[in-house]
């Protein structure tokens, strides 16, 4: 029976398998497969864990060194360049071999992953070297920290190891040559292909840009830790584990960084499933959040010296995020509004493997729900009112639009059409509306009548519900040609004036620019998170 049942797996059939997520049982025959595992390392996930999922808190340490980064540089840079210098760097941008996706939101995507390696002072004892020397470095964690566009929130998604999952062209790290694309589970693309193979697999599969990168080994975990002078955790049963070397009673206990360790690393601790591994490592990060943003490390110096001194000399980071100083600044200026409460925990909506039950594969339909509303998150600080002068609000379910294809792209103005319906507005219409000479619009936009008074609120509205940047509004409509109506709608042509204190119908003029919809993260995904603050922590 596969553990994967008793968490957040739901056994209910595998939906019809979109790109990047479909389903493993046509390529399980021919797909090559995953990486071996250690001598000394069982095989799957079956009573108490197996796997290797063992080394999975390695990449909680990267949130706490990502905030130290910005943090530090919240009271001057040059105090801390030093400590930033003992950062190890790498560019990954030359290593990858497919087109990226791009960022148009002005949000911050972080990779953090955990670094089982064994080299270096201290992660010798956590493994047989000899059992790895042949495998490669390995990641059994892997999280993308998403910042919003006004930094004042995060959102961490756990990307479960088990997963599998196509892996596209990659460069080997060994030699550089060139990887053919395979089907496997997500962890061995950074067997194989390192960092650089990792972040272009998780571009492929969530359509997510990946801005910068983090990695953490062993000592660089226990010596956060440390420096942050223990983290609390609770716990529901005693534990006695001799392979996490962890021995803690029930209930409420303050762990060093050794302790921490095997605490991430268990096992052999409630169904031994990954999923449940998960929350209980998310619950450890949070209590690492909590204790970075209200413990006064933030306004410490000395304090914040400390820890990026303990985190540096084990972290490798991509060197624009290491040593861009103006892009340090850049967030520290505006991460002050970052509190607990809005730090957010997710796991990837996952469904047991039909082809295999120790291993999960991605929701083909909830999964990508949460990336596109990572992908179109462009929720800003609203700004103070400009005037006196009251500002009509509308609500979504007040606005009625006429969406109209700008571009060459055909369909565009129904697919849209379904998505803002889908969100509650009043699509009245669809039609097109191309320049003279017959190419795409450049710029998209928000068009109502010239005598629409309230027409700059309703487009206001919209506005906030489009990716990329605040959409231009202006008053006069464009002639619409093939006009017709939406299925909720009810009319076919709706460019003329409404009048002053009537609800206005605005146009949203599609152009070559034009990133999207903005999207919500689902109720039923939010239900399984947690944020930093929680106070639940026994699990």
């Amino acid at each position: 029976m596969s553990n994967h049942r008793s968490v957040d797996v739901q056994d209910r059939l595998v939906a019809p398998a979109t790109p990047g997520y479909r389903s493993s049982r046509r390529a399980a025959a021919a797909a090559p497969p995953p990486p071996p595992h250690p001598p000394d390392e069982p095989r799957g996930h079956r009573s108490g864990g197996g796997g290797r999922r063992r080394l999975s808190g390695m990449a909680w340490a990267g949130i706490a060194v990502t905030g130290l980064m910005v943090a530090g540089s919240l009271t001057g840079y040059t105090v801390y360049r030093s400590a930033f210098a003992n950062i190890h760097t790498e560019d990954v941008d030359g290593k990858i071999l497919n087109a990226r996706p791009v960022n148009a939101t002005g949000a911050l995507n972080v990779l953090i992953v955990g670094s089982d390696t064994r080299k270096g002072e201290g992660n010798a004892k956590y493994g047989k070297i000899d059992s790895m020397r042949d495998s490669g470095k390995r990641t059994d964690t892997m999280i993308l920290m998403h910042i919003s566009p006004g930094r004042d929130k995060a959102q961490l998604v756990s990307l479960p190891r088990d997963s599998m999952v196509d892996i596209p062209r990659c460069k080997s790290e060994v030699n550089g040559a060139p990887l053919p694309p395979t089907h496997g589970m997500i962890n061995s693309a950074y067997n194989t292909g390192g960092i650089a193979c990792t972040i272009t697999t998780i571009e492929t599969l969530t359509g997510i840009r990946v801005d910068h990168h983090v990695e953490v080994d062993f000592n660089g975990f226990k010596a956060i830790v440390d420096a942050l002078e223990g983290i609390e955790v609770c716990l529901n049963t005693a534990v006695d584990d001799r392979k996490s070397k962890l021995k803690l009673p029930r209930g409420k206990s303050t762990l060093n960084g050794e302790q921490a360790l095997g605490y991430v690393r268990l096992r052999a601790y409630g169904n031994g499933s990954d999923l449940e591994r998960i929350k209980r490592q998310q619950l450890f990060a949070s209590q690492v959040v909590k204790k970075i943003t209200t413990g006064g490390v933030l306004t410490n110096p000395a304090k914040l010296i400390s820890l990026i001194n303990a985190a540096a000399s084990s972290v490798t980071m991509d060197k624009e995020l290491a040593t861009n100083t103006g892009k340090l600044l850049e967030i520290a200026q505006s991460a002050r509004a970052l509190t607990a409460s809005k730090v957010q925990f997710y796991t990837v909506p996952v469904l047991t493997d039909p082809a295999d039950k120790n291993r999960v594969i991605w929701d083909s339909v909830r999964a990508p729900q949460l990336f596109q509303a990572l992908k179109n998150d462009t929720e800003l600080p609203q700004p103070a009112p400009s005037s006196t002068v009251k500002k009509v609000v509308p609500k979504v379910e007040q606005v009625k639009i006429q969406v109209i294809n700008g571009t060459t792209t055909p369909g565009k103005a129904g697919e849209v059409a379904k998505q803002l319906s889908e969100l509650g507005f009043q699509v009245v219409g669809t039609g097109n509306a191309l320049t003279p000479a017959g190419t795409s619009q450049p710029t998209t936009k928000l068009l109502y009548g010239k005598r629409d008074t309230l027409g700059p609120d309703y487009a206001d509205v919209l506005a906030a519900k489009l990716s990329g940047t605040k959409r231009p509004s202006a008053k006069g409509k464009v002639k619409v040609t093939n006009p017709a109506a939406f299925p909720s709608g009810g009319t076919t042509q709706t460019v003329s004036d409404t009048g002053a204190d009537k609800a206005p119908v605005i146009q949203l003029l599609i152009g070559e620019d034009f990133t999207g919809v903005r999207t919500e993260i689902p109720d039923a995904i939010k239900e399984t998170g947690i944020t930093a603050d929680t106070k639940k922590i026994c699990a």
